[in-house]
This record gives C-alpha cells, structure tokens and sequence, in this order.
C-alpha cells in the first residue's frame, strides 16, 4: 500500500493494523460509515478463505469503529485457509482497515514480463475481481496485451489503447491511463516482476482506483538497488559481488578467485567478496579494490592471490603496497604470488616494511588468513586492541 501511495497511485484511504486497538483507531481516523477489513497474506483467494477461528471470509465489510475492532480479533493471529495455501494455511498478523468504495465496474490490470515480447507487457481485462487464470482459460479473447519497450519505455499512448480495450468509459480513459503509467514507473523501480491490480475499478464518484493488488520482485537482481561498492567497481572496470563474510579476497583470473573462495570455505571460513582485478589491473584499480573490500566493515583479513602471466608479480606486488600505504590499511593481508618474477615481488613486499604476510602455498595462505580472521573477530569482541608484528 505504502508502495503505491508513493508512486501517486489513487487507492482508497486506509492503513495497516497489527492489533484490533489499531484497527478501531484507524477506521475512526478514517470517518466512513462503511470500512473494509482486508486480512494482509502472501495468498490469493481470501475472500473465499476460512480462518481456524471459524471466520469465513478475509475480506470483511463493517459499519463502525467497534465492528472494526471485533472483526480483526478473529483474523490476526489467526491461521488463514484459501484456495491457494491449501492445508498448509497462512497466519494473518495484519489486516488493512480501508474505507469502502462503490465500484461501478471492475477490471483486471497487470505488469509482467512477457517469454513472447522478450520483454514487460500490460495486461488487460473487462473481467476483474475474478480469478484471472479462470478468464484466461473460458474466455481468452477477454485478455488484451499491450508490449512496452525495456529502452524507451512506456508511452501515455500505450496506457490509453489498453485502457480503451478493457472498456473504461471515455471520460476516465486518460485516468485509468495515468495509473496505469504510474504503475509502470514502480515496476521498474523496485525491479518487479509482476505489479497485479485486481480489480482496478471506476467507481461511483466517476475516480479510477486500484482497490487490490499484488506485487512479486526479483529478488535476485540488485542492480537498480546497488550500493556504492556496485558502483565503484562498474567505474573500476573490476568485477566484484559482494556476499556475507568476514575475509576480504583480491584475485586476478574468475576462475582463480572461484577457486579461492573455495578454499577459504574448506578451511572454514567464509570470503566476503567476489573481485577479480583482470590480467592488467592498474595501480588505480588495485587500489579501487582495496577500496571496495576495505569499505566492508565486516572484514577481519584479506587474501591476495595472483599468478602472474599476464600481469607480472612484481607489478602487482608494486601495485599492493602502493594501495595499501595510499589507504593505511590496518586489516591484516596474506599474499599468495606465484608465476612471472615472483622473486622479485616477494622481495619488495619484504622491503616496504609492510605487514603483508607472503605464502607460496594457496592452501597454507587460507589457513593463514582463516587463523587471522578469527583472531581479529575475537578480539573485538573482547573489546581489546590488536597490533601485528612481522618478525624481521
């Protein structure tokens, strides 16, 4: 509901309670006469659903404040059965108080992507506040699609020709149209994968209003949603992902820096990134990438494992301990390099009078930089400051 409002969608006016003192305070804030108590479940078919307290209906009308206050003593807690949850049922812990609205006619309006336009599409009804699935299977000519480019996104006169096809009266056309871009807009924003309005409806008044609707997001994908480091790393040229550990990984070579991650996780601990540096990474992008691993603030160690062919080692070795005294990075470092002039690398790591530790071996360096890892987390949680000291 939140989503919409923000989007500038007409909706009626109402509110979401978690208790029935809530929703007594909410339908007298409200004023109206009639209000609707609506049991909020990721479910369809409340309406037709039956509660274990012996309630039938999720979707209930009442006609004052005392009502509004009962009805939800019987929904919120409560175990919810409907036509889609099955045995298995759902447990009510909110219910949305709303005015009550008179709908003249009802519609169906949904976002989605579309197999066949390689894309999103509107989908369009005459037939709303029904099962759409039942309409799609009796009578499908009552589906009307309209397909919208990703890049150019969608026009108001694409919006009017749907809304013309489903049968809104003239004079809301252009208001119908209006929602219906406005729907868009959030679609893309929250990286939806379906916006579904069921109904959409012209009501009484002559508004145009989304009285129901379900919205399904892509939880996989985050990149309209991405954070600074998503961004640093894209300008970077560096391929980096971020996930949930503690040690922080610099790798060139995507399937060196899997392999890594891999046997962080074999010794136990867990990497907290994905970022290969490529086969020429520049001091700038070393840094940038320090950068990136150091900004988590979850990062007790870093692991560094390069083999040099491409890229030679001691031009990546120059290039670490340029970063690494250009940041002041205090987290402890274990570098694995091995290939092209790695005598010559591990000398200079020695010289800058860095505390780098240097492994030959990549199963030694995960034990090492694990070991480190677990010594930093235990010390802050003893609250007690830790120095390391390299043995020259």
């Amino acid at each position: 509901m939140e989503l919409l409002q923000e989007a500038g969608v007409s909706i009626p006016k109402g509110q979401v309670a978690k208790s029935p003192d809530e929703a007594f305070a909410i339908a007298k804030k409200l004023g109206s006469k009639d209000v609707v108590i609506k049991a909020q479940i990721l479910a369809g078919g409340r309406g037709k659903g039956t509660f274990e307290s012996g309630l039938k209906g999720g979707v209930k009308i009442v006609f004052s404040p005392e009502e509004a206050k009962a009805v939800p003593s019987q929904m919120i807690g409560k175990k919810l059965f409907t036509k889609q949850t099955g045995k298995k049922s759902r447990i009510c812990n909110q219910v949305l108080v709303c005015e009550r609205r008179y709908p003249r006619r009802e519609y169906y309006f949904a976002i989605t992507m579309e197999r066949s336009f390689h894309g999103p599409a509107l989908i369009g009804s005459s037939q709303g506040g029904v099962n759409i699935e039942d309409v799609a299977a009796e009578t499908p000519e009552a589906i009307v699609k309209e397909p919208i480019d990703i890049v150019e996104g969608i026009k108001k006169e694409q919006a009017v020709r749907l809304a013309q096809k489903m049968g809104f009266p003239h004079n809301i056309v252009d208001s119908a149209a209006e929602n219906m871009v406005k729907l868009y807009k959030l679609f893309l924003k929250y990286d939806a994968i379906m916006v579904e309005v069921n109904p959409m409806v012209d009501d009484s008044d002559g508004a145009v209003l989304c009285m129901d609707a379900k919205i399904n997001f892509d939880f996989d994908l985050d990149w309209t949603q991405e954070d600074e480091r998503d961004k640093a790393a894209t300008e970077a040229n560096l391929n980096y992902i971020g996930l949930n550990g503690n040690i922080g990984c610099l790798v060139n070579g995507a399937g060196l820096a899997t392999a890594t991650m891999d046997i962080i996780k074999l010794q136990r601990g867990m990497p907290s990134n994905f970022l290969d540096v490529g086969g020429g990474a520049t001091v700038h992008q070393v840094t940038e990438a320090f950068k990136l691993i150091t900004s988590d603030k979850k990062i007790q160690a870093i692991l560094v494992n390069i083999f040099g062919g491409i890229m030679r080692c001691d031009v990546i070795a120059q290039d670490i301990v340029v970063a690494v005294k250009d940041l002041e990075t205090k987290i402890p470092i274990v570098v694995r390099l091995q290939g092209t002039r790695v005598d010559v690398a591990k000398a200079l790591i020695a010289d800058s009078g860095l505390k780098i530790l240097a492994c030959d071996d990549l199963d030694e360096a995960a034990k090492l930089v694990v070991k480190l890892s677990e010594i930093v987390t235990l010390t802050k949680q003893g609250q007690v400051d830790v120095k390391f000291q390299l043995p020259f």
